[in-house]
């Protein structure tokens, strides 16, 4: 890779590592699954007028923007709201390649290799490592819902994978259109019509500033750069970059929000990172250029 490619990828890891501190803000603003509606409205509109027409079935379109939009940023944003940190949660949520993989077999029939079958176990003792860590410090029923994210986002990923979609950013505005709806009635039923008015009426610049950022940068900006890299390069080249949210997650929120990073919290980081690093490498025969915009379209949150 290029060197502007090399720091094109480090931006995107980047924007999608402070993004769960922002997110975090975020939610001192908005409800969660209010907060989640807006992020996809803004990212949907008006972009979804310039990317053309969807290039893949809207039956893909609908799944992916179920499974990612509703249950993943849903039960993440609820996860967050009750009490999980953002930066463990940017590094819990890593575990979604150990999910991608076990749907992956089950729907797919694809068999993961030996090597594959090693970092899903290194990655989940991560997890449990990470477990022990916040069970000291804060609630696991908030942990639990950022792992049922993780599962969600494992089965989009195995979705986007069968719609193959040619154009990733195309492809993420159009699925960005499906939650809206879904979460605004959620909201409506769970956080009641008087919550949301009061967040909407109580809108301050940093509110704004939060939604602008969710959408905008971190999934217009942050998938239309990431699909840009995986045309122009291997998977086996830009994937590993991703594994650099959870290093500027976690320190993004130590930074902003004063969250302490033991020791436990560096050993998760240390298997579930490398974990994932294998679960997430690819066989080299059948390793393509072509291939990532199919495998790697989910990646921030």
């Amino acid at each position: 890779m290029r060197p502007a490619h090399i720091s094109l990828a480090v931006l995107v890891a980047a924007v999608w590592g402070v993004n769960f501190t922002v997110i975090e803000v975020g939610l001192d603003h908005f409800p969660p699954l209010l907060f989640s509606a807006l992020r996809f409205l803004v990212a949907a509109l008006p972009a979804v007028f310039f990317v053309g027409r969807p290039k893949v079935a809207w039956k893909w379109i609908v799944a992916v923007g179920l499974a990612l939009g509703v249950a993943k940023f849903g039960l993440l944003f609820i996860g967050m709201d009750a009490g999980m940190p953002a930066g463990l949660s940017s590094l819990v949520l890593q575990i979604q390649a150990v999910f991608t993989a076990i749907v992956a077999f089950a729907f797919l029939g694809e068999r993961p290799t030996r090597v594959k079958l090693c970092g899903m176990a290194v990655a989940l003792c991560g997890v449990g490592l990470a477990a022990v860590d916040e069970g000291t410090a804060g609630p696991l029923g908030a942990f639990a819902l950022v792992i049922a994210a993780a599962a969600c986002w494992g089965l989009s990923n195995v979705l986007t994978r069968k719609a193959s979609p040619p154009d990733p950013l195309n492809f993420m505005v159009w699925v960005s259109t499906v939650p809206v709806l879904p979460l605004l009635g959620l909201s409506l039923l769970t956080e009641g019509p008087s919550r949301g008015l009061d967040a909407l009426r109580a809108l301050d610049w940093q509110g704004a500033g939060v939604v602008v950022y969710v959408a905008w940068i971190t999934t217009v900006f942050g998938f239309g750069a990431w699909g840009w890299l995986l045309h122009r390069h291997p998977a086996s080249t830009v994937a590993p970059f991703s594994l650099l949210v959870p290093v500027f997650g976690m320190s993004a929120a130590a930074l902003f929000l004063g969250e302490p990073i033991g020791p436990l919290r560096w050993g998760a980081a240390a298997l579930l990172v490398g974990g994932v690093a294998l679960t997430s490498r690819a066989p080299r025969k059948v390793q393509s250029a072509d291939a990532p915009a199919r495998e790697r379209v989910g990646t921030s949150a």
